[in-house]
């Protein structure tokens, strides 16, 4: 059984406060530092779609990730609605590959792209973590 079958169904909260409570970056944190050993920094999220998707955009930490076109077990995956870069989560190696995210709709979930399309998420893009140098 993998690891992130512990995290299934943990209900999303939009300030992600609590040891089960998780808003999408926050559980992204969460994951990289536990399974992973990545010390993400916090970032002010507020409930504003577009504010929290441009603080995901413009973020200094997007300097020690790149961008790649085939992702890994642990690659952060930027989701978008519409245009707009709004939802991040954790690329695992099950089932063919899929997406380890906490939304507001469902709490922490796993879906492969097809699940991901008919929930309206597209991939913005995989990012690689290059580590303190980059």
């Amino acid at each position: 059984m993998h690891w992130a079958t512990d995290y299934i169904g943990l209900p999303w909260s939009v300030h992600g406060s609590g040891p089960d409570l998780f808003n999408c970056w926050e559980f992204v944190r969460m994951v990289q530092s536990r399974h992973f050993g990545r010390a993400l920094p916090d970032i002010a999220n507020p409930e504003d779609m577009l504010v929290m998707g441009r603080t995901f955009r413009d973020h200094p930490e997007r300097r020690r990730w790149i961008k790649v076109d085939v992702p890994v077990e642990g690659d952060c995956v930027l989701l978008r609605r519409s245009r707009h870069p709004i939802h991040v989560g954790i690329w695992l190696e099950v089932n063919g590959g899929g997406v380890l995210h906490c939304s507001q709709e469902s709490g922490v979930v796993f879906q492969r792209s097809d699940a991901l399309a008919l929930n309206g998420w597209a991939v913005e893009g995989f990012y690689r973590f290059q580590g303190e140098g980059s």
